[in-house]
């Protein structure tokens, strides 16, 4: 086996309480790496299309990378994947905290559930060993409750991953959390945990992570360090808090449920309010990192008075992020950073994806302004641009599926559905997903991101915003909409590497791009070179497509939300005038990757060229739709 990994997967069949140790093939981990990517084709072989995500044959899967829990910059990531229930395509939610790496040192690569028990558990790893055990008495607890009760348990040396009480109820927005505030928040996979019963795992673990050459990836870690750019300074004194008021500024950040722009509807001197400086100078605020992180980009502070008090941990909470910030408050008009604050642990107490929160919090207010919603729909609630107490008090109703909240629980779309269709331009998502707080008018490459990706609306797979120093760019200007493909391709692909192996992406942003490769090397014992990484990022991007194709599904056929790519367009602020030639992009895009401009079926040339000959026999049994 590959070093890198511990060489093991553990299933569990939570309807027969019985477990199976898999020793992992190395071929697989060559070509697929781990994370999402090992995921996506375990998934692909073992669940048929068709399953209902919520259902007994529904896989959850929770893996790590390569490097993860190694000396790489940053090898701290875990991924959760399986069939998403809110857009029914492929799922997956990247977190980090110190979870993936206990998971190794416990002796796993990765675990996979199937089945639902028939009664609330959790699943306990100690040094190999494992056990489900009865989380009756925890069901029903937050995740800040549930993580002191099982460290009290089980020691402070455990970590713990879980849902809370969103999770339970089977909300679409519902997370998975560990830390008590990191979120493997996207695609609505704490549903899938809650349908299983599935409360929490912890796991404890010494177990070494051996690699190919210690001495070199030490020495790795050294010399880039050296080199640290980008992000690095910023996140390191801030956290992504830093850019909130730029972006809304410039145009990144959505403002206005997308119908507006910083430079008129939310201006500077409300910006700071939630940005940089005002964010880290909240009383008690300490800076954190997560496992073997350089960068420390998490805080904690204290809000322990007034009406937005926290309420848990003795008035500490956590820093709220770029996207809290901005879905929550540009988004949303709203300026007042204790507000935001305390929305953002609330969600981290229920789990919840404060970005799905943000868009339908956009969704329900808009409709109320233009009289589409009245009080009396909404609980007696006046949903106003920027009324504080009213959108932390729905928030809590949506966590809480009380009231009016049970029907905006499971996302815009749903809302927009249950509500009969009402507003249909203010509901921003693409198949059910609320799109993240980068607007695609600033950064246009972002647009074919959202669309086309296997996980829609996912700011985090690259594209034109998201690439590392030194990654050679052809030089386009970015409304240049022609000439994009070969960037977006180089893009996409070394994101999916970075992904798969288990690096924080700030990791990956904040460093020389050859840091990846290296790191990989040195680790594995592999021998990838800079096309070897973008062929097996290609491998990985199509795998997950494949699995969506199979479902019958094909993001040609998704929605687009007009406001994501100014159709009409903004007539103020820095991206006025903006209308993305979104078409143009996707076509000059599926030409580099071989898919079809119709069905996006990958050709056969390309599937052989990828070492992926399953498929060009699968693919004579799919039923995909194509563009009307």
């Amino acid at each position: 086996m590959a070093r890198g990994y511990m060489g093991e997967l553990l299933n569990i069949n939570l309807t027969t309480g019985t477990f199976e140790v898999e020793e992992l093939d190395e071929k697989l981990c060559h070509d697929y790496l781990g994370g999402y990517g090992l995921g996506a084709k375990l998934l692909y072989d073992r669940m048929p299309a068709g399953v209902d995500p919520l259902g007994p044959q529904a896989i959850l899967g929770i893996l790590t990378g390569p490097l993860t829990g190694t000396p790489a910059l940053i090898g701290s990531r875990f991924v959760v994947v399986g069939k998403s229930p809110k857009t029914h395509t492929w799922g997956d939610a990247n977190c980090g905290g110190y979870f993936g790496t206990a998971l190794k040192n416990a002796g796993y690569d990765g675990l996979l559930f199937k089945g639902i028990s028939a009664k609330p558990v959790y699943l306990y790893i100690d040094e190999g060993e494992y056990t489900l055990l009865d989380a009756s008495d925890l069901w029903g607890m937050n995740v800040t409750e549930l993580e002191d009760t099982l460290l009290a348990r089980h020691g402070q040396d455990v970590q713990v991953v879980s849902i809370g009480p969103a999770g339970e109820k089977v909300s679409l927005l519902a997370a998975i959390m560990n830390d008590k505030e990191r979120a493997a928040g996207r695609s609505g996979l704490g549903a899938v945990m809650g349908s299983k019963r599935l409360k929490a795992i912890v796991v404890r673990g010494g177990m070494t992570i051996l690699m190919a050459d210690p001495k070199k990836i030490n020495t790795i870690r050294r010399d880039y360090l050296r080199q640290k750019m980008g992000f690095f300074d910023t996140l390191h004194k801030w956290g992504t808090a830093g850019i909130t008021a730029d972006s809304a500024f410039s145009g990144d950040s959505p403002v206005k449920n997308w119908g507006g722009n910083g430079v008129t509807d939310f201006p500077m001197e409300k910006a700071k309010k939630i940005s940089d400086d005002a964010v880290i100078s909240v009383k008690g605020y300490k800076p954190y990192a997560c496992s073997a992180c350089v960068i420390g980009c998490g805080g904690r502070m204290r809000q322990d008075a007034g009406p937005f008090a926290l309420k848990l941990n003795d008035g500490i909470g956590h820093k709220p992020e770029y996207e809290t910030l901005c879905m929550l408050g540009t988004n949303l008009l709203n300026d007042d950073l204790p507000s935001i604050i305390l929305l953002n642990e609330i969600c981290n107490a229920a789990g919840i994806d404060t970005i799905s929160l943000g868009g339908v919090l956009g969704y329900v207010i808009e409709c109320y302004e233009n009289g589409l919603l009245t009080k009396q729909d909404l609980d007696g609630l006046e949903m106003t641009w920027g009324n504080s107490s009213a959108i932390v008090e729905m928030g809590r109703k949506i966590v809480e599926r009380e009231g009016v909240g049970d029907v905006l629980a499971d996302g815009v779309w749903k809302a927009w559905e249950r509500f009969g269709k009402i507003g249909t331009e203010y509901a921003v998502h693409i198949q059910g997903e609320e799109l993240p707080a980068h607007d695609p008018r600033f950064t246009p490459g972002l647009a074919a991101t959202y669309y086309l990706a296997a996980t829609p609306g996912r700011h985090t797979q690259g594209g034109e915003l998201l690439g590392p120093p030194e990654l050679e760019l052809d030089p386009v200007d970015k409304y240049h909409y022609s000439g994009q493909a070969n960037n977006h391709y180089k893009l996409v692909t070394s994101m999916e590497v970075s992904q798969a192996a288990g690096l924080c992406m700030f990791g990956y942003l904040s460093f020389p791009y050859h840091a990846l490769r290296d790191q990989l090397n040195a680790v594995t014992g592999w021998d990838f070179d800079d096309q070897a990484i973008l062929k097996a990022g290609e491998r990985i991007f199509t795998m997950r497509h494949l699995f969506n194709l199979r479902e019958g599904h094909n993001p040609l056929t998704r929605n687009v939300p007009g406001r994501m790519i100014g159709d009409p367009p903004l007539t103020e602020g820095n991206v006025k005038d903006v209308t993305v030639d979104l078409k143009l992009l996707l076509n000059e895009l599926l030409n580099v990757f071989d898919w079809d401009q119709s069905t996006s079926i990958p050709s056969n040339a390309r599937l052989h060229e990828l070492g992926m000959d399953f498929a060009i026999q699968d693919k004579l049994t799919w039923k995909v739709p194509v563009p009307v």
